[in-house]
């Protein structure tokens, strides 16, 4: 439970069809020189949830994961960066910390399943895409394992934002006037390039133009840059320019016009493989690859678009996209849809020119 409107509401679900519910808050962030913090891993999340769980009527539970969450999520944040990568750190999040310790706390207590205020769907261990299109959350929790998936109850898969929020205030829950935040949790209202001040070196390089190979400029760091950025470039070249690529070896930073910035085609590795046949598929060519048709997204919120996967080996493939896509970058998840089905997805390392 974040505090937040929608695990409030996933909590109340869950006990009025029936189930032994207990509300588990981790506390994943604590905000340094700032009065006000409001994402979910705050220790003011953490009394909303305290309280909404009290007005619920369930036994809560608040686990320090602070050390964890510093190590696996925040620590490979500023890392990737620093090496011109754009990471996800909710995809990280959900990979090493909330729900392996999620399903361990589960275990410990003898408790059948796990859930959370997700808005996605788990159908005989398969991950769907949930009902509000908007909202949908799939492409973060691709990186599940099937323990976790068969174990896992969305309640709020089947519902629209709108109506939580309407059925949050008619049982007149704590949540239910909390504003929802968009924001990476432990960055909160502060850009990415605030956040990294101070915490990577600042080493001055060149800004190249790749329609005349040019120097225009140069950037304090190519950790404050990624691909398809338009803004904080502090440029005066008289025409929209977007960051289209970040050499981290030779510390430059290329800009273009915006069909710089889109491509067709990228490698994806340390795929995790959701759909059973495709696994098995993978798993019996091996090195001989394996190629079939899916749709592919690479930020949660776009629309995943039609490509061909191509498997190098189990945990390796490269996909190309009938259309060009705005702004892929290394570091990005690439989810694959089969309709509303994912099949799996993995991290985007390298661009291709085809």
């Amino acid at each position: 439970m974040s505090g937040g409107v929608d695990s409030s509401v996933t909590a109340y679900l869950l006990k009025e069809q029936g189930y032994e519910v207990e509300g588990v808050s981790f506390v994943l962030y604590e905000a340094r020189l700032k009065t006000v913090f409001s994402g979910c891993c705050s220790l003011e999340s953490i009394d909303d949830a305290r309280r909404t769980a009290e007005h619920i009527g369930l036994k809560h539970t608040v686990i320090d994961l602070r050390e964890e969450f510093l190590e696996q999520v925040i620590e490979p944040f500023i890392d990737a960066y620093k090496k011109g990568i754009t990471p996800n750190p909710c995809i990280l999040c959900n990979k090493h910390i909330k729900f392996p310790h999620l399903l361990q706390l589960a275990d410990q207590r003898d408790a059948a399943y796990i859930a959370t205020g997700h808005y996605a769907r788990v159908i005989n261990s398969e991950l769907r895409k949930g009902f509000d299109e908007r909202k949908d959350q799939s492409y973060v929790l691709y990186v599940l394992r099937q323990e976790e998936l068969s174990r896992l109850i969305l309640p709020l898969g089947v519902k629209t934002k709108p109506e939580v929020r309407e059925l949050a205030k008619r049982l007149n829950l704590p949540a239910a006037k909390r504003p929802e935040s968009q924001e990476i949790c432990f960055i909160g209202d502060k850009n990415y390039c605030k956040f990294m001040e101070g915490l990577a070196e600042k080493m001055e390089g060149r800004i190249v133009d790749v329609e005349t190979g040019g120097t225009v400029g140069s950037h304090k760091g190519i950790h404050l840059y990624t691909i398809g950025q338009r803004k904080r470039m502090g440029l005066a070249v008289g025409k929209p320019r977007y960051v289209a690529g970040i050499d981290p070896a030779q510390n430059i930073i290329y800009i273009g016009p915006r069909e710089a910035a889109m491509s067709r085609a990228f490698k994806v590795e340390e795929i995790n493989w959701l759909a059973s046949e495709i696994d098995a598929g993978t798993r019996r060519h091996g090195d001989t690859g394996l190629s079939f048709r899916a749709t592919v997204k690479i930020r949660s919120t776009m629309k995943d678009e039609p490509a061909t996967i191509t498997t190098v080996d189990y945990a390796v493939g490269e996909v190309l996209y009938d259309e060009p896509q705005w702004a892929p970058a290394p570091g990005q998840s690439a989810v694959f849809y089969d309709g509303d089905t994912v099949l799996g997805g993995g991290i985007i390392r390298s661009l291709h020119s085809s």
